[in-house]
């Protein structure tokens, strides 16, 4: 695939997703997150595994690609933010977008904890993941993955910069259910208000052939 290999000098670490406190603590993290636990700095990489209602997908992000933005992935992979998270708007030959939790309280908690921009220091090339915005500063937990070179997102709107990258199961990403399209109302796919204050079921009701992470698990970490 199209991007750059960083080499790894350091032994990997094995962990999990979850934190020590289990399930009760991810649910704790996400729903009355502390400020200083979401701007902990991530491992330097670390892979995360999606299984997905089509098939696996590992993903290894690079903190040296974008800071901010890996170590906020880094601390919703880990409470098991993405667990049941809808790929809810698949474009052909473009990106393919998830991110907005299933469960409306964990969106109230989170979808206002913006992170600062980070400068674009990897192109959105085929197969990257940068989170979504919509201005300066308004990153928070919504992602894409690039399904083709989009040179245009480096610079648009400020820029995307990507954090990460499929390093398998690309072929699984490019068999997403993409037959919804654009969301309403500039087509006929889900209305982002809607997925955020209905969460899981407005999607499974209305939209019922979108595919979806069924769980990400932090598997391997390098610092």
């Amino acid at each position: 695939m199209a991007g750059s290999r960083l080499a790894i000098a350091t032994a990997a670490i094995f962990g999990c997703a979850r934190g020590n406190d289990g399930a009760a603590g991810a649910e704790r993290a996400l729903l009355t997150p502390n400020d200083s636990e979401l701007a902990r700095a991530a491992p330097d990489s670390f892979r995360v595994d999606l299984l997905t209602s089509r098939g696996p997908i590992t993903v290894v992000a690079r903190r040296a690609w974008a800071p901010h933005g890996v170590d906020r992935f880094y601390y919703l992979a880990k409470h098991g933010y993405y667990d049941s998270t809808y790929f809810f708007r698949v474009i052909e030959n473009f990106v393919a977008q998830f991110g907005i939790s299933g469960n409306p309280s964990v969106n109230t908690a989170l979808q206002n904890r913006r992170i600062p921009d980070d400068p674009l220091r990897h192109p959105n090339t085929r197969g990257t993941l940068a989170f979504a915005s919509q201005g300066p500063n308004s990153r928070s937990v919504q992602l894409f993955i690039n399904l083709r070179d989009n040179p245009k997102l480096d610079t648009y709107g400020g820029g995307f910069p990507p954090i990460a990258e499929v390093t398998s199961g690309l072929n699984v990403v490019e068999s997403l259910y993409d037959g919804y399209g654009e969301g309403a109302p500039s087509g006929i796919g889900p209305r982002q208000e809607l997925i955020t204050d209905q969460g899981n079921a407005y999607l499974r009701r209305y939209f019922p052939r979108l595919d979806l992470i069924e769980r990400a698990t932090v598997v391997q970490e390098w610092r």
